[in-house]
């Protein structure tokens, strides 16, 4: 591996690097030169309205918290993971923000869409929940139990140790897994937290400070980075993907280097190794910005929120193809299922970064708001994600999204 190469595979790993080709996909896009879709941006207003709307009524002071796993703990208007927390008497922040992280971390690695069929019955109401929020609630009574743990008397903590040993049976039973209710990707999900356990093992200098290795001692680490208690998000980005970029499944590599959640597209030339080359960071994206929370409760200050993107995942993406935004050159394209690493699936995401900055950028103007008081991570909130949501379901019984990806439940 050349030094050059190095720089350019860590080149791809960065909120900015999702940002540039994503609005050089977009602009792709707007000469009409994509292969699979057409984008109209006079459409695009259409989108603002139903986006305003949802957020209006889920939020009628614009009083709008950030998209993070956190929102999905919150049950019946009861928030389950601060009832937890607040009767714990932790020794200090610290110690807190470990256990939020090592949450976060797993609850949200195993956030991959769980299909339209699959549902979780709460212990304690009763009721029968589906998708992210009952993948939240799930992740959140198995760690309420201990089952991530590897001291008897600590529960509220995830251990490499446990991880490494995970098995398909043990989430088969935490997430009420049966022949008539499947969820998608069941396999990948453990393989997943398995090598998140062996790569939490392996670097000890990062995620065992005076402790078991685990993943909370990312906390710790990025304590460190951070200049007299203040760190920028893409920050938290940059290390979450130098730190567990080696847990993805097998897919591209540079120079050695393991590139998470990037794919090839053959519109995006470039002069250097990078050609073709589209990264993404989905469920990293999703993941730095469930761990804000975390550290401004520890005491330290977040900057640049806006600085990470908007999430390439398929009901901010769908919104777009429901409203007419994007559409498909070749209208069978809407009855196939396509694979993750297709080009089409990899147009898609790209497109659904950049049109997120577009859609942001005429929201603001609407409300009068900067994106100071109304970054990314609120509107997504607000927002897209519902908004994207509402439309899918209006438009299909079982809400299923407008472009069928072939998932391994690591991806969306």
């Amino acid at each position: 591996m050349t030094a050059d190469t190095s720089a350019d595979a860590f080149s791809l790993l960065s909120a900015q690097a999702v940002r540039a080709r994503a609005h050089r996909m977009l602009e792709i896009g707007l000469n009409d030169q994509l292969r699979h879709f057409r984008v109209d941006l006079g459409r695009l207003d259409a989108a603002v309205d139903l986006v305003l709307a949802t957020t209006r009524k889920a939020y009628p002071t614009f009083d709008v918290p950030f998209h993070s796993r956190w929102r999905h703990f919150v049950v019946g208007g009861v928030d389950r993971w601060a009832a937890l927390a607040d009767a714990r008497d932790w020794r200090d922040g610290k110690e807190r923000a470990r256990s939020e992280f090592d949450l976060a971390i797993v609850s949200v690695l195993l956030d991959a869409g769980a299909g339209p069929s699959w549902r979780y019955r709460d212990p304690l109401t009763g009721a029968s929940i589906g998708r992210s929020e009952g993948l939240a609630l799930a992740s959140l009574d198995m760690f309420a139990r201990g089952a991530f743990s590897a001291k008897a008397d600590e529960p509220l903590r995830a251990d490499a140790a446990v991880l490494q040993r995970l098995t398909v049976a043990d989430l088969r039973t935490g997430f009420q897994v049966a022949d008539d209710n499947r969820l998608v990707g069941l396999e990948g999900r453990v393989s997943l937290l398995r090598r998140l356990g062996e790569q939490v093992s392996a670097a000890p200098q990062v995620f065992a400070r005076g402790d078991t290795a685990r993943p909370g001692g990312l906390f710790d680490h990025l304590t460190e980075a951070a200049e007299q208690g203040v760190i920028e998000a893409p920050t938290i980005l940059a290390e979450l993907l130098r730190q567990l970029g080696p847990i993805w499944p097998s897919r591209i590599t540079l120079g050695g280097i393991p590139l998470g959640d990037c794919w090839r597209h053959p519109a995006l030339k470039t002069e250097d190794a990078t050609s073709e080359l589209v990264p993404l960071h989905k469920l990293s994206q999703w993941l730095s910005y469930s761990l804000i929370e975390p550290m401004q409760r520890a005491g330290l200050q977040v900057t640049d929120i806006d600085g990470l993107t908007g999430l390439a995942e398929y009901r901010n993406g769908g919104l777009f193809v429901d409203a007419g935004v994007l559409a498909f050159r070749d209208p069978a394209d809407a009855q196939r299922e396509h694979d993750v690493a297709s080009p089409l699936v990899v147009e898609w995401r790209a497109l659904t970064v950049a049109l997120l900055d577009r859609l942001a950028d005429l929201l603001r103007q609407r409300v009068g708001l900067d994106a100071l008081s109304l970054p990314l991570a609120k509107i997504l909130e607000g927002g897209t994600w519902a908004a994207g949501r509402a439309m899918a379901f209006e438009r299909r019984p079982d809400g299923s999204p407008p472009v069928k990806v072939i998932s391994d439940g690591t991806v969306f």
